[in-house]
């Protein structure tokens, strides 16, 4: 069997092979270009009238979405390379712990309000002094 050597041009955009100031120029205007345009979208989409109004929101989604893959890769360097499994590990279980806080909030707060005793106006008026 041969071994394969690995193209040293061949990397993510945010994986930095190279040393030089220009490289990490480049990379950092490029993931601020793209950050501003995501952001000058996001505004734009709520705006505008040529987005169906209920689709406004999934499209701020989306673009939310698009710009912490940005800051992720060009800013964080997160990438998914051999060395960086750790930090995608730890970003993962990140994530999870803040979806079952919020999704676990969210489940509270709905059984709380659905266990509330009714208040009708005439106990509502009898309540104020």
């Amino acid at each position: 069997m041969s071994h394969i050597e690995p193209d040293p041009h061949d990397h993510a955009p945010g994986d930095e092979p190279e040393e030089s100031a220009g490289h990490w120029i480049r990379n950092s205007n490029l993931g601020l270009g793209f950050s501003v345009i995501l952001t000058v979208a996001a505004f734009w989409a709520v705006g505008t009238h040529l987005i169906w109004a209920p689709a406004v929101p999934v499209a701020l989604v989306v673009l939310a979405i698009a710009q912490m893959g940005v800051h992720l890769v060009f800013f964080l360097h997160v990438t998914t390379g051999p060395d960086n499994t750790n930090n995608v590990l730890a970003l993962a279980f990140g994530v999870l712990v803040v979806f079952l806080i919020v999704a676990g909030s969210l489940w509270i707060m709905n059984n709380l309000n659905h266990n509330m005793m009714p208040m009708d106006p005439v106990h509502l008026m009898q309540m104020q002094p």
